[in-house]
């Protein structure tokens, strides 16, 4: 079976059984005992792999095969120079420390869509675009991190698993298509 990429919408949940009220991945993928290799937060969005293959399944997810991945990240506010410092070094977040990851300031992707419903915005206030690249994927953790060096996360794309992206592979929410996962690991 070929490796699924899907551009998970936002709100939709990281799961196939049916939630009231929710939409989820069975709305949109109709593809037999797939299952998602890692997941994303119902207020994030962009790529998500799937696949029936267990190993494969534990080889993208697993932190120990330091598969990186990339977010593209609105905050509310500019970054300074310290703040992404802080950002790439080791981060106490009270529960764990994170990993050194990068961290920079972007213009905005000009391929990402608009969002549904569209952030908020507040003249007084900027946004800015950072790309954060880790090795790891704790729960909620690019939120915490930019709430922890003051810029707060407005919007949140996984752009990138690995080798796979979403600038290489232009799906809007909710499309899917399926690759070859032979060169996921090499």
């Amino acid at each position: 079976m070929p490796l699924i990429l899907f551009n998970k919408p936002f709100q939709v949940l990281c799961q196939f059984s049916a939630q009231a009220g929710r939409e989820t991945l069975a709305d949109y993928v109709n593809v037999p005992a797939v299952y998602p290799a890692g997941r994303l937060d119902a207020d994030s969005e962009g790529l998500l792999l799937l696949t029936d293959d267990g190993r494969l399944q534990h080889d993208i997810s697993h932190p120990d095969h330091k598969q990186p991945k990339t977010y593209l990240v609105q905050v509310d506010g500019n970054p300074s120079a310290a703040a992404l410092a802080r950002l790439q070094a080791p981060l106490n977040l009270g529960d764990f420390t994170t990993k050194p990851c990068r961290a920079i300031h972007i213009a905005e992707p000009g391929w990402i869509w608009p969002r549904n419903p569209p952030i908020r915005t507040r003249q007084d206030n900027p946004t800015s675009w950072l790309a954060i690249t880790l090795q790891e994927g704790k729960n909620r953790q690019v939120r915490r991190m930019t709430a922890a060096v003051g810029l707060p996360t407005l919007r949140l794309v996984r752009s990138a698993i690995g080798p796979y992206t979403l600038e290489a592979h232009p799906l809007m929410p909710g499309e899917w298509c399926t690759v070859s996962p032979f060169d996921m690991l090499k």
